[in-house]
C-alpha cells in the first residue's frame, strides 16, 4: 500500500495530511505554527506529529506556500535590480534600484533600437553591491528575447547574481507587467529556494524515498526542480491550494471558495473541477504581473492581522503579528507584562507604538544596515519587549519607521492583538492563552473608548464583513467595490444572493459560518478537514499547462498588396517563418504539442496520464485570402501518480 504526503507552509499554520493512493482516503493530519522565518522547525514539528508507520510508505510528497504571496503583501523581499529595455519605468514606480535603457524589438521580432550596453554596464556596476539579483525585460521580447539574454550575458559575467528575463516567466504583452514579474520572482529567489531546499533535506533525513512536487497558482503541479526556476509561481499557491482541496473535501465540482490565512483572506472559484483563471496576471500587493493564476480576490485581512488603535478608531493589518495568545504559551511573562501596562500617550500612538505590541529578535541575520537600524537592533533581545522597555534602555521612544525597517528585513518579529486573540475573547477559540488575549482587549478597548467583548465583537465583525466583500466583489466583479460595500454594510430588507456552493477553509473559520450566512444568500459548507484544506490542494491538483502559438503574415511594402510574402509564427522561446499560412499552421500544432509534452517531462508529469486540447481562432478580414492572425491554445492536463480515481467525483 502506498501513500502520499501533502504539506502547505502558511502564514500561520503548517498543515500536513497523509492520502492513501488507492482511494484519496484521508489517513492521517496535523498541525503546528509556523516558525518564522526558518521554517524548519515548524516542517519537523507537523510531520513529527503524523502516523510514522504511514510515514514509511509516503512515494509522492507535494507541498504548497503562502511564503511568495506573503513576502509580496507585507514588503519584505530581497532587494533586487530592474532593467527596462526600451520601455520606461514609470515614475510612481516604488522599485529602489531601476534603470531604463535604448533598445527593443518590433511586434514582428525585429530589432527597434540598438541595446545600449555601455548604460547597462555603468547601472550594473553602481547597484551590484547592493541587490542580491536582477531582473531584465525588454520591449517586445516576446517576439525576440535577444537583448534580455545579451544583458543576462553580461550581468552574469560582472557580478555572478541570479538574472531573471521576462520572456522567460511569460508570453504577454507588457513589457513592465513583465518586468515586474521578473523584478517579483527575483526578490523571492532566495525565499523559496530556502523553503524548498528546507523540505528537500527533511524529507531525505526521514529517509523517505518519494518524488517532491510543488502547487503552482494557477492550480496545477510540477516537480520541485521546475518550480526553483520560476518561484514567482508560487505565489497565490496557498489560495490555489484551498481551491483544489476545499472542491475535493466537499466534493463539488463547481464551488467558490473562502479562505482565511493568518496573513489574508482570499476567494477564488473551481468550475469543472479545474481552477477558474484570470485573462490578465495576477495582481499581489498592488504590482501587476503577467503570471497566470487563479481569478482571486485577496485582502491583507487575516487571523494573524495587527489590530491597533489610533485617535479612538480601531484598525486591523495589513501586518502580521504573532497573536498575543500564542505568544504568551511560549513566554508567559507576556501577560504580567501586560498588566503591568507601559508609558504610552494617546498622542503617542502608531501601527508600532501600541500598548499591546511587543518586539523580539529572530535568527535572521542583518546584511545592510543604518546607524539607526543597528542601534535600535542592538536593544532587541530574544525576548519580547514592550515598547516601554525598548524606551528605558534609550531614553528614547523608538522610530516607528526604522522599527518597521526592521520588520520588514526579517530581523524583528512583532507580537500584538489579532482577530485570533478577538475570538479567544468571546470564547469562540481556545486553542492558545485566553488571559493574554483578554487583558490584550482590556487595554486596546480602553484607547478605543470600548470594553473587551465590545473591541473583540468589532473586530469579528469587521473580519467577517471583508470576507463577505470579497466573496460579493468575486461573484459581482463588474459592481463598483463601493456598492457592494453598502450593501455588506447597510441594514437593507435584501441582499445578494449567490448560485454555487461557498466553502470555507481555515483554522477557526467555524466561528464566521454564521456570520457569513447572516451577509450572503447562499449554500454555506465547513467540510471535515477544513482546517487543513490547504494542505489536501497540495496533493488533489493536476498538472496543467497552457501553450500558445500565433500565426501572423508578413505583407509587403505596398498596402494595396493583399497576398502575404511570408507568414510568421511566434512561439514561447522562439519564432519561425514559412512560405504559406498552411505551413504554419501544420508547425503550430506540432511545437504546441512538443512544448507541452516537454514541459510534463521537465515537470515530472508525464508518468500519468496526458490530454491536451487544442483551441483555434481566426481573426479574418474581407479581401485577403488568409487570417490576419491565427491563434492556437493548446491546455494540456496530466495526472500525477496518487489515487485519482476516487478524488475528482
Amino acid at each position: 500500500m502506498k501513500y502520499s504526503l501533502g504539506i502547505d507552509a502558511g502564514g500561520t499554520y503548517t498543515d500536513a495530511v497523509i492520502l492513501r493512493d488507492s482511494d484519496g482516503k484521508i489517513i492521517d493530519h496535523g498541525k503546528a505554527r509556523t516558525t518564522y522565518p526558518d521554517l524548519l522547525d515548524g516542517i519537523q514539528e507537523v510531520l513529527d506529529g503524523l502516523d510514522q508507520s504511514y510515514m514509511e510508505k509516503v512515494s509522492l510528497v507535494s507541498v504548497s506556500t503562502t511564503l511568495a504571496t506573503n513576502t509580496i503583501l507585507e514588503g519584505t523581499g530581497y532587494p533586487v535590480a530592474l532593467i527596462m529595455i526600451g520601455e520606461e519605468v514609470p515614475n510612481d514606480s516604488s522599485i529602489k534600484y531601476s534603470i531604463s535603457v535604448q533598445g527593443g524589438h518590433s511586434s514582428g521580432g525585429n530589432e527597434k533600437n540598438s541595446l545600449d550596453m555601455d548604460s547597462i554596464k555603468e547601472f550594473v556596476g553602481k547597484v551590484q553591491d547592493k541587490v542580491s539579483a536582477f531582473a531584465v525585460s525588454s520591449y517586445f521580447s516576446v517576439r525576440n528575447p535577444e537583448h534580455e539574454l545579451k544583458a543576462r550575458e553580461v550581468i552574469d559575467e560582472m557580478t555572478g547574481l541570479p538574472v531573471i528575463c521576462g520572456h522567460e516567466l511569460s508570453q504577454s504583452l507588457g513589457a513592465y507587467e513583465r518586468g515586474v514579474t521578473a523584478y517579483l520572482n527575483a526578490q523571492l529567489l532566495p525565499i523559496s529556494t530556502r523553503f524548498m531546499e528546507t523540505v528537500a533535506s527533511e524529507i531525505g533525513r526521514r529517509g523517505i524515498d518519494a518524488k517532491l512536487m510543488m502547487l503552482k497558482c494557477d492550480g496545477s503541479i510540477v516537480g520541485m526542480k521546475e518550480a526553483l526556476k520560476h518561484p514567482i509561481e508560487s505565489i497565490f499557491t496557498g489560495p490555489a491550494a484551498s481551491l483544489v482541496g476545499a472542491s475535493y473535501l466537499a466534493k463539488s465540482k463547481d464551488c467558490l471558495v473562502i479562505d482565511v490565512g493568518g496573513t489574508s483572506t482570499d476567494v477564488a472559484m473551481v468550475i469543472d473541477n479545474l481552477p477558474e483563471i484570470t485573462d490578465e496576471g495576477a495582481t499581489v500587493g498592488g504590482w501587476p504581473t503577467k503570471v497566470e493564476a487563479i481569478r482571486m480576490e485577496t485582502s491583507a485581512m487575516g487571523g494573524d492581522s495587527h489590530v491597533w488603535v489610533k485617535n479612538h478608531n480601531v484598525f486591523i493589518g495589513p501586518r502580521r503579528v504573532i497573536p498575543l495568545c500564542v505568544a504568551a504559551s511560549k513566554y508567559p511573562e507576556i501577560v504580567t507584562k501586560l498588566k503591568k501596562g507601559q508609558s504610552i500617550l494617546k498622542s503617542q500612538l502608531g501601527e508600532n507604538i501600541q500598548p499591546t505590541k511587543f518586539f523580539i529578535r529572530t535568527k535572521q541575520e542583518p546584511i545592510e544596515l543604518t546607524d539607526r537600524e543597528e542601534d535600535l537592533l542592538s536593544r532587541i533581545k530574544d525576548e519580547p519587549l514592550t515598547v516601554s522597555e525598548i524606551y528605558w534602555d534609550s531614553k528614547a521612544l523608538p522610530s516607528p519607521m526604522v522599527m518597521a525597517s526592521l520588520i520588514q528585513k526579517r530581523l524583528v518579529q512583532a507580537i500584538g492583538f489579532t482577530p485570533t486573540d478577538a475570538l479567544h475573547v468571546l470564547g469562540e477559540y481556545d486553542e492558545w492563552d485566553i488571559e493574554a488575549s483578554r487583558v490584550g482587549a482590556e487595554i486596546l478597548g480602553y484607547f478605543a473608548d470600548l470594553d473587551a467583548d465590545e473591541i473583540a465583537g468589532k473586530v469579528k465583525d469587521e473580519v467577517a464583513k471583508n470576507m463577505a466583500q470579497n466573496l460579493l466583489s468575486y461573484v459581482f466583479h463588474d459592481l463598483e467595490d463601493s456598492q457592494i460595500n453598502k450593501v455588506v454594510r447597510g441594514n437593507h430588507y435584501g441582499g445578494f444572493h449567490v448560485d454555487v456552493p461557498v466553502v470555507l477553509l481555515g483554522g477557526p473559520v467555524q466561528a464566521y459560518v454564521n456570520d457569513i450566512q447572516r451577509l450572503v444568500d447562499a449554500e454555506i459548507i465547513l467540510p471535515e478537514y477544513a482546517e487543513v484544506g490547504n494542505a489536501v490542494g497540495a496533493l488533489a491538483g493536476k498538472g496543467i499547462k497552457r501553450i500558445e502559438v500565433l500565426i501572423r503574415p508578413n505583407f509587403g511594402e505596398s498596402k494595396y498588396n493583399l497576398r502575404p510574402s511570408s507568414v510568421s509564427m511566434f512561439y514561447p522561446g522562439g519564432n519561425e517563418t514559412f512560405k504559406s499560412h498552411e505551413e504554419a499552421v501544420e508547425a503550430a500544432r506540432e511545437i504546441g504539442h512538443r512544448l507541452i509534452m516537454d514541459y510534463m517531462h521537465e515537470a515530472e508529469l508525464d508518468e500519468g496520464e496526458i490530454t491536451i486540447d487544442v483551441d483555434r481562432k481566426d481573426v479574418q478580414v474581407h479581401g485577403v485570402g488568409v487570417p490576419m492572425e491565427t491563434r492556437f491554445t493548446f491546455l494540456g492536463v496530466g495526472d500525477i501518480k496518487m489515487g485519482k480515481k476516487d478524488i475528482r467525483r
